[in-house]
């Protein structure tokens, strides 16, 4: 199964992306756009959601 090596803008750790996901084909896509990993993207979500009730 392939996969790449993508670096989270957020938090600088590198997370893979697998074949066949929806990542994998937007970075096959353009690969000079901004990630983000699973952690970084659940805070990030939330923390929109609480500024969206404020």
């Amino acid at each position: 199964m392939f996969h790449y090596e993508v670096k989270c803008y957020n938090c600088k750790n590198a997370f893979k992306v697998y074949e066949g996901s929806e990542r994998y084909k937007k970075f096959k896509e353009n690969r000079k756009a901004i990630f983000c990993c699973d952690d970084c993207g659940h805070k990030i979500r939330l923390a929109a959601i609480k500024n969206f009730f404020r």
